[in-house]
């Protein structure tokens, strides 16, 4: 049975918003490379997919990280949760309707980790107490605005884990208590 994980970076204050905060440094940029190599695949909300859709084609000013982390963020199966999108990119799925059966199944048919991207989809997957694990990527900023990590109230968590990733960022790993 495949574990469904909701992770992303953010300020120190709670707020998503990876424009503000600037790219990750070389070594938080690597464990995400890793990271994702690791997946089984992502399923996404479609503010969040259309963002990662930049990972689609090559752009002449990327270095070898970047064209790797493209390359492996290209070959993970996607599924995107939209009821407006009416075609997504290659190796996607579009997910229009059901969506707690579609995740339920994936996680029944699919073993290893699959991501959830972007609060919104994660507020509706903790709703319906589908997701096993959060990740918080703290980086040291504060926003004061944006779209916070939580789009809803916080579940009841439990701490299992705490790690320095890189130069500047803490990985705080909790589960549904």
């Amino acid at each position: 049975m495949a574990k469904l994980v909701f992770g992303l970076q953010q300020s120190l204050d709670g707020y998503v918003d990876h424009m503000e905060m600037g790219p990750p440094g070389p070594a938080l940029f690597r464990h995400f490379v890793e990271q994702v190599r690791g997946l089984t695949g992502i399923v996404y909300g479609r503010r969040m997919y259309e963002i990662m859709r930049y990972w689609d084609e090559d752009r002449t000013d990327w270095g070898a990280e970047e064209r790797d982390f493209a390359v492996v963020w290209r070959s993970q199966p996607k599924w995107v949760v939209s009821r407006s999108l009416k075609s997504v990119g290659p190796n996607t799925t579009l997910v229009e309707h059901g969506i707690e059966a579609v995740i339920r199944g994936l996680k029944a048919q699919l073993a290893g980790e699959i991501e959830v991207a972007g609060p919104d989809l994660a507020r509706s997957l903790t709703d319906l107490g589908l997701i096993d694990e959060y990740r918080l990527y703290f980086r040291p900023f504060v926003l004061g605005r944006g779209t916070p990590f939580f789009a809803g109230s916080r579940p009841p968590l439990r701490l299992v884990a705490s790690d320095l990733i890189g130069e500047d960022a803490i990985r705080l790993t909790y589960v549904p208590a």
